[in-house]
């Protein structure tokens, strides 16, 4: 690891302009290529004490061993010598796009004598119109074969083109119609390159003007009783229809324009694009990239649009591209873009209409495709074992952790507070077994008291579960499973996440010493840094950036914060809106909040008389009259059950979560005691909701 202050450029050195730096290793490797308006303040904020950097920029900086730099004159130059250089070195630590697959296009070989329509993939060639890129070959190929009736352009190889040239006898496409066969000269170069030049203008968008040329000539022939000629025009018309009708009007005709969304989280950014050209989406596209450096959103739309139009001239750059957050520096990337475009391009974000409504759409699609690759990352068997693995050997762990549960605190400004629990075995989740939490102790914003308390109450059912079952050796004891597993809390975790740093951290670890539990290890995961705190640690352990590891602990740590503040919202949600005080007239939230104070609950209200109603503060006793009306006339709520005791726990409305219906099947309510009650009838699936 190298000193940064061993290559610092002295003070003066660095000019105040624009400019293009490098980082480079001690093998003189580039390692970052980045740009700046002024080289001497960002090449500066890189020599600052480490400890003010982000991590993955400290990595950087620790990691090189030289700066050098290139003074340019405009910031579009600057942008322009970025992007070759990135093409040129491929730096470690600069984001990296890479294709979720190898995108298909329509190609036409304009560069040809007889031009001819095909599918290509691959790094574009100079002189051939492409359209794209699409899904799947065959939504080109069907395309091309309604067009070809209308437009019969060449569709076959320079063998099988010089083949029927020598023998005189065109391929079968010229037989039925669907070839100009320009092989055996039935149209001349001139003709069939018009034919092309047709077909790329339908593809470009102009289809209104050609259909509506179509149109007249089938009234003509119709006027003039050519019928035979008029219903061939008919079934070309049809055929362009139907070609059109693969890909619906989404903007304003003659609307040429790129829509640019990013779906990103803390380690990798997923970014989609759908090229709309005449008002219809042409072409879909996607990125993945891990981020090894520090982005802002920003930059990871100027990444986009180098990797997009960085080899592209011409209308190959729509007028128009709408993304979700602007560069640092439009005006010069605006400009780029117009130097490669040949004309003024826009670069905006879509505020309102149509265009904002199709930002959603590849915003959703955005979402989508990152989801889909987490989901395959995390599928596959190999990666998850070098996960746990990495896991063990940064925690120090005897052995992998199976079975990893993640605990998260949610709470509202203090109100509120609830926890959950989720479960990972094997690297996999097991919704079936997660839990949920209601913090009863206390409130306020202390996530230690909280994350301790959740903690004790977790692992003292675990202990007596444990006894009773003596050490689950003996499948005989009555509380195993169907396959043999430990009946609910019964069956310990190797490892304990708890979402934050080490407060949290040292909460979970004190837990456990007064429970005398020693043989389970915790760790935490701090969000903003994505570091991973042990107990007793004055620093945390930094995973490598690109460790499987790392990513399997943060997508634990985001499904309990997923599956906390879900609950939390809807516990909330049912405080403010289930109350049976809602509906007496005059009584407003401070008078409301002054009674459950008051009484502790809205059931010692229920049982109060109207004189003690009164003895609240600010309520008469027309308003206690009021009350205790409506609190007669309200239902009371179905308990909630503890199925191994008997005991109502507490009065709770029937809510089911319907942001995830899995979830609804394993869910925990908090008995009064402070033990967890584990999910099993529909009555203790009350209340509880997250």
């Amino acid at each position: 690891m190298a000193d940064p202050s061993s290559y610092r450029p002295k003070p003066g050195q660095i000019p105040d302009s624009p400019g293009v730096y490098k980082f480079r290793d001690e093998h003189r490797r580039v390692i970052y290529v980045g740009k700046a308006k002024s080289l001497r303040q960002r090449l500066a904020s890189y020599f600052q004490d480490l400890s003010g950097l982000h991590p993955r920029t400290r990595t950087m900086v620790t990691t090189a061993a030289s700066v050098e730099w290139t003074v340019v004159s405009t910031e579009v130059e600057a942008l322009q010598l970025e992007y070759s250089w990135i093409k040129e070195f491929d730096p470690r630590f600069n984001v990296k796009y890479r294709d979720d697959k190898s995108y298909p296009y329509l190609a036409v070989t304009m560069n040809e004598q007889f031009p001819r329509v095909q599918v290509m993939r691959g790094q574009k060639k100079k002189g051939v119109r492409y359209f794209g890129p699409y899904g799947h070959a065959w939504a080109i190929r069907d395309t091309v074969d309604l067009l070809l009736r209308v437009f019969p352009v060449r569709t076959c190889s320079a063998g099988v083109f010089k083949n029927a040239a020598r023998t005189g006898r065109p391929c079968l496409l010229g037989y039925i119609g669907k070839c100009s066969a320009p092989c055996v000269e039935r149209v001349s170069p001139e003709e069939h390159r018009e034919l092309a030049e047709e077909f790329c203008d339908f593809m470009a968008g102009r289809t209104g003007t050609y259909i509506r040329r179509l149109e007249g000539r089938m009234t003509d022939a119709a006027e003039e009783m050519e019928y035979e000629r008029a219903a061939r025009l008919r079934d070309d018309i049809e055929a362009l229809k139907k070609a059109m009708e693969k890909s619906a009007v989404v903007l304003a005709d003659a609307t040429d324009a790129d829509l640019i969304a990013l779906a990103e989280d803390e380690l990798e950014a997923a970014v989609q694009i759908f090229h709309v050209r005449g008002g219809r989406v042409r072409g879909q596209r996607g990125w993945v990239t891990d981020k090894v450096e520090a982005v802002t959103t920003g930059d990871l739309v100027e990444h986009a649009l180098q990797q997009l139009y960085g080899e592209e001239t011409g209308d190959s750059v729509p007028k128009e591209v709408l993304v979700p957050a602007l560069p640092e520096l439009v005006e010069p990337v605006q400009e780029w873009l117009a130097e490669r475009r040949g004309s003024n391009v826009s670069l905006r974000i879509p505020q309102r209409g149509d265009k904002k409504a199709l930002m959603e759409t590849v915003q959703r699609n955005a979402h989508q495709a990152l989801g889909l690759h987490k989901t395959k990352r995390a599928s596959d068997l190999t990666t998850r074992s070098r996960a746990l693995e990495e896991i063990a050997e940064a925690l120090d762990l005897d052995s992998a952790p199976l079975r990893i549960e993640c605990y998260d605190i949610s709470h509202l400004q203090g109100d509120d507070v609830v926890a959950s629990m989720v479960v990972f075995e094997d690297g996999l989740q097991r919704k079936g077994e997660y839990r949920r939490f209601q913090i009863k102790g206390f409130e306020g914003q202390d996530d230690a008291r909280s994350m301790h308390e959740v903690i004790t109450r977790r692992f003292k059912r675990y202990l007596a579960d444990k006894e009773k079952t003596g050490e689950w050796a003996d499948g005989e004891n009555g509380l195993t499973e169907e396959d043999g597993r430990p009946k609910r809390f019964a069956y310990p975790p190797q490892l304990v996440v708890v979402d934050g740093g080490q407060p949290q951290v040292a909460a979970a670890q004190r837990a456990l010493d007064e429970l005398g539990i020693d043989d389970i290890a915790v760790c935490g995961l701090a969000k903003r840094l994505e570091e991973v705190w042990v107990p007793g640690e004055d620093d945390p352990v930094v995973l490598p950036r690109t460790s499987e590891g790392l990513y399997l602990l943060q997508r634990v740590r985001d499904e309990a914060h997923r599956f906390a503040i879900t609950y939390q919202r809807t516990k909330r949600a049912r405080r403010f809106k289930a109350s049976p005080l809602d509906d007496v007239p005059g009584l407003g939230e401070t008078r409301k909040q002054a009674l459950i104070k008051h009484f502790g609950s809205v059931k010692k209200l229920r049982s109060a008389t109207i004189d003690q109603i009164c003895e609240v503060p600010g309520i008469g006793r027309k308003t206690a009259e009021s009350i205790a009306v409506a609190l007669a006339q309200a239902a009371p709520a179905a308990p909630a059950v503890n199925t191994a005791t008997g005991e109502i726990m507490e009065y709770a409305t029937d809510t089911t979560d319907t942001t995830d219906a899995t979830d609804a099947e394993s869910e925990t309510t908090a008995g009064s005691a402070g033990e967890p009650v584990s999910a099993g009838s529909p009555d203790e699936r009350r209340g509880q909701e997250r």
